[in-house]
Parts: C-alpha cells; structure tokens; sequence
C-alpha cells in the first residue's frame, strides 16, 4: 500500500473537472454559510484580499465553536451571526480558532506524505496550495480514500475483518445520544471530544439515527441557532430532504467491502452495529482507516 501511495501526487486524486470554492476574509459568516449550503459543501479555502494569500479553511467547526460562544458566553448577542465577517471570528473572539492551524500542502505531495499528515492532524480536509499565494484544489479523506479504493488492486490485504484489525471506537468510548436530548448537549460534545458524529440510540442501545456535525450547519441555516434546547430529534428536521442516511456495517465486514461502499456512496463513517438488533458497538471514521492504511 505505500508503494501505491508514493507512486501518486495529490493531482492525481483531484477529478478532471471540478469547482473550487473560495472566500474572501471579509464576507459575511451567514452568507458564506448558505454559499456552502447551496454548493454541497461544509468547508472552503479562505483568501486575505489584503495579504493577498492563502489565509486558512473556513469548516463546520467554525459555526459549532460559534454557536457555543453565543450560548453559553454572550447570549444575547445573536443578532450578531447575522453581519458578523469570517476575519471577525478571528478578530473579536479569539477562542473561536485558537486552535485553528492553517495547514495545506503542495499538490505535487505524495499521496503517502498526504495521508501521513492527515492521519497524524486528523484534519478532514487539507487544502492544495502553491507558495500560500495560489489555491488550486481541496483533498479529503474521502477523496484520497475513494481513490485507492478504485485503483489499489492488492485487494488481500484489505480482506481482514474489522474484528481483527481492531480499528475504529467501541463500546463505552463512543460518545451517543438520544432523541430527548437538548442540541446543544450533542454540540458541546462535538467540541470537547473533537469528534464530528454522535449515535443516536433508544434506552435499549438500538441505533436509530446520527447526528453530524454537518447538521449543525442546517441548523444555523434555518435559524434554530436560537433554541439550542430543543431536541436532537426536531433539530434534525432541518435536514436536507436528500439526506443519504446512516451508512452501517457489522465486524464481519472488510476494508474491501468498505471501500466497495465508497466507490458507490459518500461515505464519511461507518456505524458498527450487531446485524440481527442494531444495537450498536462502535463506530468506524475515515481518519480510522487512513490510520490503519499508512501502516500498510
């Protein structure tokens, strides 16, 4: 696998068409938020007109850590989501990206160097950038990964078992919630656990949904950013009506079967559940498995 990883460059991954969203510093966070919305999106380069350069990735994180300074720091400052600039963020509440970087990497990197760097960060998403001056292109997890998935042809080594590559998040580890509870309960423990999906399960432990932290932006989008209490279950019909679902798998599923589900579906983690109840074990992401390939 590292051989086929050395043998590519970023270029290699990217489609031989594809559009490249990139905002300015000084638009308004609302309004780059339906930008993102209306292009199937949740993250995009930044550009600094004034520094004329690259200036870092605007992502779902943002409006999360934005949402939660609002609620629990300045309550009564919502109003302010609406005219407030993505410098401001930086600017006038600081916290919100202290622990931002702005990483990006040249597109002629090797794949290996590639998925490297995203498997050590646990970035999503790493934008392509010549000189920090020109923005070429974005590489994800699921683009690299979709990748190796139609052209790896050593298939044998992804036949293992998920039970005895012992990859993924399991048991008590995994962080859930029920359809009762509160927005903002789930919000907080994407921040704090850094995490970007949390199971949603009944009191018997049955997967019934997932929230992610893409709904956060659908939330924003509606402007329910303003009753945060309201149940994960009623936030969630702010969803998009072509929401794809909850892509599932058990440990008697491979890296092979897996990677056959992302050349066919978008795929960003894998529930793993107990076939016969649903009940949930554990949960598998992508950063999982880029981890586990580099050791390849």
């Amino acid at each position: 696998m590292n051989e086929f990883l050395n043998q590519h460059t970023c270029y290699d991954v990217l489609p031989i068409s594809f559009r490249l969203v990139v905002f300015d510093t000084e638009l308004p966070v609302k309004k780059a938020l339906s930008m993102l919305i209306q292009n199937g999106i949740v993250s995009a380069p930044l550009w600094s007109s004034e520094n004329q350069e690259y200036a870092g990735m605007l992502t779902v994180s943002d409006f999360i850590n934005l949402i939660q300074y609002y609620y629990y720091s300045n309550p009564c400052g919502y109003d302010e989501i609406e005219t407030i600039q993505i410098s401001q963020l930086k600017d006038k509440h600081h916290q919100i990206w202290v622990n931002q970087q702005n990483y990006s990497i040249h597109p002629m990197t090797t794949l290996y160097e590639a998925a490297l760097f995203m498997s050590k960060t646990r970035a999503h998403r790493i934008p392509l950038v010549i000189q920090n001056t020109e923005i070429i292109s974005v590489i994800t997890q699921y683009r690299l990964l979709k990748f190796i998935a139609n052209n790896f042809k050593k298939t044998e080594v992804l036949k293992v078992p998920l039970s005895k590559l012992k990859i993924g998040t399991y048991g008590p580890k995994v962080a859930t919630a029920f359809n009762s509870t509160p927005v903002i309960e789930v919000i907080s423990i994407f921040a704090s656990q850094n995490i970007s999906a949390v199971p949603i399960i009944d009191e018997k432990g049955t997967v019934l949904n997932l929230y992610d932290t893409v709904d956060v932006m659908s939330l924003v989008q509606s402007e329910k950013y303003t009753n945060l209490d309201l149940p994960v279950q009623e936030a969630m019909e702010s969803r998009p009506k072509d929401f794809p679902g909850v892509c599932t798998c058990t440990l008697n599923d491979t890296l092979n079967s897996i990677f056959t589900e992302i050349r066919r579906n978008r795929v960003y983690r894998l529930v793993v559940i107990e076939p016969d109840t649903h009940q949930l074990i554990g949960l598998l992401s992508l950063s999982d498995i880029l981890a586990y390939i580099v050791t390849l």
